[in-house]
């Protein structure tokens, strides 16, 4: 770190290293100074001249957003010179925004509209008409009107640094400058809209939130995206029980504001008109609605009289239900059906892993160690496609401390723009392709290993001795794909594993056991769709399921019950670094009940005592019983992440890589729940494809 400088703005004096910027120095003593173009963590711009500040000796305005700070300075921020500087350039960027307030998206929002309250004038010297250009829709989320765009560059920087996308840029000169899209009237992107948030005006906004509410009219849970498994926070805008937008402006959680296109506008699927909104029972062929009273009953009785008779159960879990719910499901399972007949939809070999890492400490990498760490390899995957906040993690290290990335992967991906090397390998063949890189990855001080599904089973500890064998540090992150895959493995929804990877007494059925067993009895489904390409053997099996929509497993359904969204309810969930985060509830779907709630009725009607089924009551628990989880309440409950500890001796894995499947999302999908969000089915650029150049 630089040698420590003492400087005075507005009189306080300021200790900082030797080359900050003096509009971040001025923040350490709570003196902001306004900027339109300045945005932390990207280029300087200096081109909206509004942090102008005056420093004792300089003939001349200084911009603080490019002015190293330098010992002795004197800085004055709200002199009568710089307020009548700032008037004035906020006189010039009047001269031709359009004076539509009470109908622009931005209203309550605007910096240049807080900063015309704060400065401006009451008039302006100008009477020539202003420049008008129409409006312009660059995809389905994101509009451009170029009459309120001040030029601040905010969007390029983004796109084109944040991203390495490189989706707009600037035409034309003077008056007649716009923003616009590499492809001329249309965008082709990530469409993650992030544009739109950090436009300090109007000029960018949002396919789904246009002329639709006031910021103050609307309440915001702040919550976990049920897409991928990187656990970004997303703050959902709600009024009148409906998400109209999300973002997350205030920077709070382990994303700071990055959101792709599912974070920021693939909460659509909530208020799908294909939402179940009542419990379903099939009588004479057919799915009709009843009752929740009705429908409860059936199954107790149903699952009372097939463990009465000693009969087989077979239960299906989800990768986005809670960390509370997959818990109860997986101890509703083993205590109250007594199987051990449970399993979900693997993506990734985390057991292998935890067990590869038997005794060491500290060796899963967390989020943020992504963007301090010296070196990073990528074996097997496209992380921009599969997890675009881990990768923007991985640019912005490169950007800002020149890090190391190295890239093994069976075609081309958006990290070889920035990586050290990009090797191609095929799929499982990867690990050959490593031994290349070895002398590379030595020289660094520590290296982060990130990998896919094709590294499973042995493969896995194959990688962990390479990482061993470097002699440096190493931290991993086993890839996986939807919002609780990590969580669903961590809580025992496996037939051979606990809470807390502990073995059974007994192994159950794996997930393809139970859908080929003729023998099954009662298949249980919640949140999960296994029949989507298969069918299950047992035609006379009872099949419950838990779901939003009626999916393939839905119909095949004798009860179906309406499940609330991730959106929807409280808990916690833990992504793909292990580490845990709270959900909390935002909008109310009618007729919708979480499946916590769900489960703990079912046990009720059935007289089991499986302990209270509030989401704190079990989390309680989990904290008490499961290895790892015992972490820090208040992280948690003030919204940050926290990481668990589950690497603390041997896993009694069971090799089974065929059941590794990931699902090949891309930034445009998200399994069943993608197929219902309107906005990323609209896109041009949907569904996408994985290694596409």
């Amino acid at each position: 770190m630089a040698d420590p400088i003492t400087l005075t703005i507005d009189g306080k004096q300021v200790n900082v290293p030797a080359g900050t910027l003096v509009i971040e120095a001025a923040k350490q003593v709570g003196i902001e100074i306004p900027a339109f173009c300045y945005y932390e963590g990207f280029s300087l711009q200096a081109a909206c001249r509004m942090c102008l500040v005056e420093v004792e000796k300089m003939p001349k305005l200084q911009p603080s957003c490019t002015l190293p700070a330098a010992e002795g300075m004197v800085i004055h921020t709200e002199s009568p010179k710089v307020v009548d500087a700032r008037k004035g350039m906020l006189e010039f960027l009047l001269t031709n925004h359009p004076l539509d307030c009470p109908v622009c998206d931005k209203g309550g929002e605007c910096e240049l509209q807080d900063m015309t309250f704060r400065y401006g004038a009451g008039e302006s010297r100008f009477v020539e008409i202003k420049h008008h250009v129409d409006e312009k829709q660059w995809s389905p989320a994101v509009y451009y009107d170029a009459a309120r765009c001040i030029l601040c560059y905010r969007c390029i920087r983004v796109c084109d640094e944040g991203l390495g996308v490189g989706a707009l840029g600037l035409t034309y000169r003077g008056v007649g400058a716009e923003i616009t899209p590499s492809h001329g009237d249309h965008l082709e992107c990530d469409e993650c809209g992030w544009c739109i948030d950090v436009c300090p005006v109007g000029a960018l906004t949002s396919g789904t939130y246009r002329y639709k509410s006031r910021p103050w009219e609307m309440n915001y849970a702040g919550t976990i995206c049920t897409h991928c498994g990187d656990g970004c926070k997303t703050t959902l805008s709600v009024r009148n029980g409906e998400v109209i937008r999300a973002n997350n402006r205030d920077r709070s959680g382990i994303n700071d504001e990055f959101l792709c296109v599912k974070g920021r506008f693939g909460f659509d699927f909530v208020h799908s008109p294909e939402r179940l909104q009542s419990p379903l029972m099939r009588r004479n062929g057919k799915l009709e609605p009843v009752s929740w009273s009705e429908a409860i009953g059936l199954v107790s009785d149903k699952f009372l009289e097939v463990a009465a008779r000693g009969g087989s159960f077979g239960v299906i879990g989800s990768t986005r239900a809670t960390n509370e719910e997959s818990y109860f499901l997986q101890k509703f399972a083993r205590q109250g059906l007594e199987t051990n007949n449970i399993d979900h939809h693997r993506s990734g070999d985390v057991a292998t892993l935890l067990d590869a890492l038997s005794g060491k400490t500290k060796a899963l990498a967390t989020v943020n160690d992504l963007y301090t760490a010296k070196a990073a390899l990528v074996v097997g995957a496209d992380l921009a496609q599969q997890h675009p906040l881990l990768a923007y993690q991985l640019r912005a290290n490169w950007r800002h401390h020149q890090s190391s990335t190295y890239v093994v992967s069976e075609g081309p991906v958006r990290e070889d723009q920035y990586a050290a090397k990009s090797v191609r390998a095929a799929a499982g063949a990867e690990l050959a392709a490593l031994e290349g890189l070895r002398e590379d990855l030595k020289k660094h001080g520590d290296l982060v290993i990130l990998f896919g599904a094709s590294v499973k089973g042995d493969a896995v500890r194959s990688l962990v001795a390479f990482g061993d064998s470097l002699g440096i540090p190493v931290t991993y992150v086993c890839l996986v794909d939807y919002s609780n895959s990590r969580g669903a493995m961590d809580m025992g929804v496996l037939p051979d594993l606990a809470p807390g990877y502990k073995a059974v007494d007994k192994p159950g059925m794996n997930i393809d056991e139970m859908l080929t067993s003729p023998t099954l009895d009662v298949l249980w489904v919640v949140g999960a769709n296994p029949l989507e390409h298969t069918q299950l053997k047992n035609e006379k099996a009872f099949v419950v399921v838990q779901e939003l929509f009626l999916t393939e497993t839905a119909q095949r359904a004798d009860v179906v019950f309406p499940a609330a969204s991730a959106y929807e309810k409280s808990g916690t969930v833990t992504n793909v670094c292990g580490e845990v985060q709270r959900l909390k509830a935002g909008p109310k779907v009618m007729g919708a009940k979480p499946d916590l709630e769900i489960m703990g009725l079912l046990a009720k009607q059935m007289g089991l005592n499986l302990g209270i089924w509030t989401p704190d009551k079990v989390f309680e628990e989990i904290r008490r019983s499961v290895r790892g989880y015992n972490v820090a309440l208040p992280v948690i409950a003030t919204g940050g992440a926290a990481p668990t500890m589950p690497v603390n001796g041997r896993i009694p894995v069971s090799p089974r890589p065929d059941l590794i499947r990931p699902s090949g999302d891309t930034l445009f999908t998200s399994g069943t729940l993608g197929r219902y969000s309107r906005m990323l089915n609209k896109v041009m650029e949907a569904p996408g494809q994985l290694y596409k150049p």
